[in-house]
């Protein structure tokens, strides 16, 4: 394999990065690994779609990449359709490989008959309007700004300032072992959801005139209840995905999260979260009823130091599918070295 070829300056023109539901920590990101060879497998999963490549190396020596991609919901959402590649089809492909050199690498391009099949993430686009926070929305890309980091595990990287203890646990995490949630298909709690609206689409409903609110993600499936009717917290009762209680302060949402059980690696980095973890959400509406600017604060002093702010806009999406995720356990466990 070569990787001072014509075809890999040209990738670095249009390239795009997929993003992944586990930690980058595996991958060298500064790298790229480009190779032309004839695609062995293809799969459309969630929460990974993969492909396989067969590659002849200039000495002979034959290797087959395994190339990860987005989910299959994500992957459509750019023009990925099971057609898009075929056992046998002759393909250039540029990868952000693995770092233990393994032939392993997340998609960084590709190209098939000289066409690059296109591995850009989309935003929302405005279609119509709504008077109240209920329905689907979905990433308005420009509000991130210019400098998002890209994932949940980037963002949180750079946002979060780490107790001794969050660092110890950090520098201690292992993603191929057992105990990251992730092997068992667990979403991310609140805030992972809101954090994913980047490319899943978030639906809110009020059931029971308003006394309970259901948000939804569709990344992981995830749902939960908050309850509007002036109800407490329970003092003894920890839930995966904490307990929700909120309030109207005039036109706002306001959501407080707490009771979190114990999780090992929430925001897929291996910091991890403890009973003292709290989320406070803030839902508004704008004005032209297009975009709902969402906010988070989140707190868990046991391995936080301070807080975290986080704020985009979503746009109304009522068009957008809820496809469920289904998240497949093999497919989940695929990047895991063999």
């Amino acid at each position: 394999m070569r990787n001072d070829t014509p075809w890999v300056l040209a990738v670095l023109l249009f390239g795009a990065t997929a993003n992944a539901h586990h930690s980058d920590a595996a991958l060298d990101m500064n790298a790229r690994v480009a190779f032309r060879g004839t695609v062995s497998e293809y799969s459309m999963r969630n929460p990974h779609s993969y492909f396989t490549v067969d590659v002849t190396g200039d000495d002979g020596t034959a290797v087959t990449w395994t190339v990860q991609m987005a989910s299959a919901i994500s992957i459509r959402r750019s023009g990925w359709t099971p057609d898009s590649l075929a056992v046998g089809d002759e393909v250039s492909v540029a990868v952000r490989p693995a770092r233990d050199g393994r032939a392993y690498g997340l998609l960084a391009a590709i190209e098939k008959d000289g066409v690059a099949i296109s591995n850009e993430r989309v935003s929302g686009r405005v279609t119509a309007s709504t008077t109240t926070i209920e329905g689907r929305w979905f990433i308005d890309r420009e509000s991130l700004g210019d400098d998002y980091p890209g994932g949940l595990d980037q963002l949180m990287a750079r946002e979060l300032t780490l107790t001794e203890a969050g660092r110890a646990a950090q520098a201690a995490f292992d993603q191929n072992a057992d105990d990251n949630p992730e092997l068992a298909c667990l979403s991310k709690p609140t805030p992972g959801g809101l954090v994913y609206t980047d490319l899943y689409p978030m639906e809110i409903e009020f059931l029971d005139g308003g006394e309970i609110i259901v948000i939804r993600s569709q990344y992981f499936d995830q749902e939960r209840i908050v309850y509007m009717d002036g109800r407490p917290h329970p003092s003894d009762e920890r839930m995966y995905e904490g307990h929700s209680i909120g309030w109207w302060e005039d036109d706002v949402l306001v959501v407080d999260t707490v009771n979190f059980t114990d999780n090992r690696s929430p925001y897929q980095n291996g910091i991890p979260s403890g009973a003292q973890k709290h989320v406070v959400e803030r839902y508004r509406l704008h004005s032209d009823g297009t975009r709902l600017r969402v906010e988070f604060t989140l707190e868990d002093p046991e391995y936080i130091v301070g807080s975290m702010t986080h704020a985009r806009d979503l746009v109304y999406s009522p068009e957008m599918d809820m496809t469920p995720f289904n998240c497949d356990l093999e497919t989940t466990r695929r990047f895991v070295p063999r």
